[in-house]
C-alpha cells in the first residue's frame, strides 16, 4: 500500500501523507455487520471528565469483527477488502459456504477471491486460523488469543505480527512485537501471517486539525501550568520538575516511564520482559 503525498499548498499540507486506499474494493460496509458507536467524550456516568483530551472527531459506525473464528472446516471466500475507521488495520469481508458473512482483520497477501479456513485441520497459509498446538515453530502469527474462546487480543494493529518460538506441554512460547516472550496456552487460536496495511506507521498527520478529526484533543504540558493545577507547574520560565518523587500526574502518581504493571497473577507467564526502547 503506497502512501499519497500532496503539494505544499499550505504549511499543513507540506509534509502530510495519507494512504491511497488502492487496495480497497468496497466503500460501504455490510449493513448486517454494523452497529451504532456511542462516544463518551472522556466523560463518566456522572458527566465528569475521567479521561482527558478526548472529544469531537468524525462520526463512526462500528464494524463487528469476528475475533473468535469458530466456524471450523468450512471454507470462506474473501469478497471485499474494506476500510475500518475504528482501527489501523484493513478488514476483509468473508462469505462462508452456508452464506454467513463476517469481518476479519485483513492479513498481508490476502486478496479478493482468497479462500480461508479455520480449525485444527486448516493449511498453514496467511489468513487461516488454527490452535497454536497445530502451528509449526517459527511461524509468523497475529490475532492471538490469551484465553481459549475469548477471541483474539494480541497483535491486531496494522503491520504487527508475533512469532511462535516453541511448544512444551500445554504452553506455547510466543515472541511479541515489543520483544516480550510469554507463555500462551497451546489450545488458544492464532491467525497465520502478518496484519496488513504495513505502511500505516509511515503516515504523517501533517496538521493539528487532522488529529482533532480522530477525536483527540490537544494536550497541555504540566510544565506550562500553574502550581495549583499541576505538580510540575510554576517557576520562572521553563523550570525542571524539581520533585523528590520525580515526574508525576496532576494527582501525584508517578509518570513518564514509571512501570505500572501490577498484574502479579500472570507474571509467571512472562518468560522475558520486553526490550528497552
Amino acid at each position: 500500500m503506497p502512501l499519497k503525498k500532496y503539494k505544499a499548498t499550505s504549511p499543513g499540507r507540506r509534509f502530510m501523507t495519507t494512504a491511497d486506499f488502492s487496495e480497497l474494493t468496497k466503500k460501504e460496509p455490510e449493513k448486517s455487520l454494523v452497529r451504532e458507536l456511542k462516544r463518551s467524550g472522556g466523560r463518566d456516568a456522572q458527566g465528569h471528565i475521567s479521561s482527558r483530551y478526548i472529544g469531537g472527531g468524525a462520526k463512526r459506525a462500528y464494524r463487528i469483527i469476528d475475533f473468535k473464528r469458530l466456524k471450523d472446516d468450512m471454507p470462506a471466500t474473501v469478497i471485499a477488502l474494506e476500510y475500518d475507521p475504528n482501527r489501523s488495520a484493513r478488514i476483509a469481508l468473508l462469505q462462508y459456504e452456508d452464506g454467513v458473512k463476517t469481518y476479519i482483520l485483513a492479513p498481508v497477501d490476502v486478496k479478493v477471491g482468497s479462500v480461508l479456513e479455520s480449525g485444527p485441520n486448516s493449511d498453514i497459509k496467511p489468513g487461516n486460523c488454527l490452535p497454536l498446538s497445530m502451528i509449526p515453530d517459527g511461524t509468523t502469527i497475529h490475532a492471538i488469543e490469551l484465553s481459549l474462546g475469548r477471541g483474539a487480543q494480541m497483535c491486531r494493529a496494522a503491520g504487527t505480527s508475533a512469532q511462535l518460538m516453541a511448544k512444551e506441554g500445554k504452553y506455547a512460547t510466543v515472541k511479541l512485537p515489543s520483544g516480550e516472550m510469554r507463555y500462551v496456552f497451546a489450545s488458544c487460536r492464532a491467525t497465520i501471517g502478518r496484519v496488513g496495511n504495513i505502511e500505516n506507521e509511515n503516515i504523517t498527520i501533517g496538521k493539528a486539525g487532522r488529529t482533532r478529526h480522530l477525536g483527540k484533543r490537544g494536550k497541555v504540558r504540566g510544565l506550562t501550568m500553574n502550581p495549583c493545577d499541576h505538580p510540575h507547574g510554576g517557576g520562572e520560565g521553563s523550570s525542571p520538575v524539581g520533585r523528590k518523587k520525580g515526574p508525576s500526574t496532576p494527582w501525584g502518581k508517578p509518570a513518564l516511564g514509571k512501570k505500572t504493571r501490577t498484574n502479579k497473577r500472570t507474571d509467571r507467564m512472562i518468560v522475558k520482559k520486553r526490550s528497552a526502547k
